[in-house]
């Protein structure tokens, strides 16, 4: 779709919602919505926020009647009051299309067996992973979280070829596999892995054991859920569906957009969803729109990898810090290998950060130790103290792995 076409449905919406949608009623007074067109005015729009969605619990993103809602997902609500999202039937098929899509940028045929391994209800991963391979023909295997015994015995039995889950998940599974000496019984061949982000080290552990090709996924609850972007086989960034959203890059700390190949966070608008349109939503994850067309021809533009949030900083002894620090410090040190926890304390009424690390097998404890605490204080400015544990050590999870515990109170 060219920026015109874009912009002109942009602004459609803008307009529906300002009339439609209570949050955006009150957000956009004032604004002259009716006579704007172009994309410069477009970004003088306020920017929607996940405490706008809080705010709004239960019903006050419900931009249409209630009768033509067929169905609400919802986040968890760890972190404040859950945002409820309804879906028109309408936002349900335009949800399959794209993850149709998704499966058919994986290679994902009718011929393949997909074992998803998200969980089904309110959260809106498995449900997407289930209408989308629905959609497209392949057999459907929905295990959802848990029972990683099972999982690996219906993995075997049913010769799954398509694992969905997130990278921890895909790691534990993986790590299981060895123990069980199973690796010759499994058929898998790709995976299709996100709700988190993951490095190379992860990548390189879960295909040292299950030898499947990788696939980045992207997607929030409130956008719809997994599949408005993934990678291909070029695995150059993930294309991203420019004719159901419009992406921005903002400085975050200015608001700023930025132009195509600078990093900042993304914002996304949803021109054509119909129960709980967004415009300008602040998702808080740092990536890039990568300039140019893909190598395998596509033409959806391409997100790079999302490399962090831009509110998941900690602040320790006066210092901002990002978990994404930590990680790549970690990840050029040889012997080290993926997982990795932070975890803060009060030590004399000072904060004290431990990280603690899995070392490979056989990798010399102290030297990494050593390394470790030398590469944080100068390339963090933090002296940290050192745990180098044993690969295994450390929980796995069936969803996100929770990387930084903060005891400070």
């Amino acid at each position: 779709m060219n920026e015109l076409s874009i912009m002109s449905q942009c602004f459609e919406q803008a307009r529906r919602v300002a009339k439609s949608c209570p949050i955006y009623q009150e957000k956009f007074k004032g604004i002259p919505i009716d006579t704007m067109m172009t994309k410069e005015q477009f970004e003088t729009l306020p920017f929607t926020d996940k405490d706008d969605l809080r705010d709004a619990y239960p019903m006050g993103m419900f931009a249409v009647s209630t009768d033509r809602v067929i169905r609400i997902h919802s986040s968890s609500g760890t972190t404040g009051m859950p945002v409820m999202m309804p879906y028109t039937a309408q936002d349900v098929e335009d949800w399959a299309v794209m993850m149709e899509r998704c499966y058919q940028f994986a290679g994902v045929s009718e011929k393949d067996r997909v074992q998803i391994t998200p969980g089904f209800g309110l959260w809106t991963a498995g449900f997407g992973f289930q209408a989308g391979a629905e959609r497209l023909g392949a057999m459907v295997i929905p295990t959802g979280p848990g029972n990683t015994e099972r999982q690996i015995q219906i993995m075997c039995n049913l010769k799954s070829s398509v694992l969905i889950g997130t990278s921890s998940y895909g790691l534990a599974l993986a790590e299981e596999v060895d123990a069980r000496g199973l690796r010759d019984n499994i058929h898998l061949k790709k995976g299709i892995f996100g709700s988190e982000r993951w490095g190379d080290k992860i990548r390189a552990r879960i295909y040292e054991s299950l030898k499947i090709e990788f696939f980045d996924i992207y997607g929030l609850t409130e956008i719809y859920g997994p599949g408005i972007a993934i990678d291909c086989h070029e695995h150059t960034g993930m294309h991203y569906f420019n004719d159901y959203i419009y992406c921005e890059i903002i400085d975050s700390k200015t608001g700023k957009t930025l132009p195509d190949g600078e990093q900042g966070e993304l914002v996304i608008t949803t021109f054509r969803k119909e129960g709980a349109p967004l415009i300008r939503y602040r998702t808080h994850d740092i990536t890039r729109i990568i300039p140019g067309q893909c190598p395998c021809g596509s033409p959806f533009p391409r997100l790079d990898r999302i490399v962090g949030r831009s509110d998941d900083m900690i602040k320790v002894k006066g210092t901002n810090i990002y978990p994404a620090q930590v990680e790549a410090i970690l990840s050029k040190i040889d012997g080290f290998s993926s997982e990795y926890r932070i975890i803060l304390e009060n030590e004399d009424l000072r904060d004290r950060m431990i990280v603690q690390a899995e070392a490979e097998p056989g990798a010399d404890t102290e030297k990494l130790a050593e390394e470790l605490v030398n590469e944080c204080k100068s390339g963090i400015g933090i002296k940290v103290v050192p745990q180098v544990l044993k690969i295994g050590d450390l929980p796995r999870s069936e969803k996100k792995t929770k990387r930084v515990i903060d005891n400070r109170g």
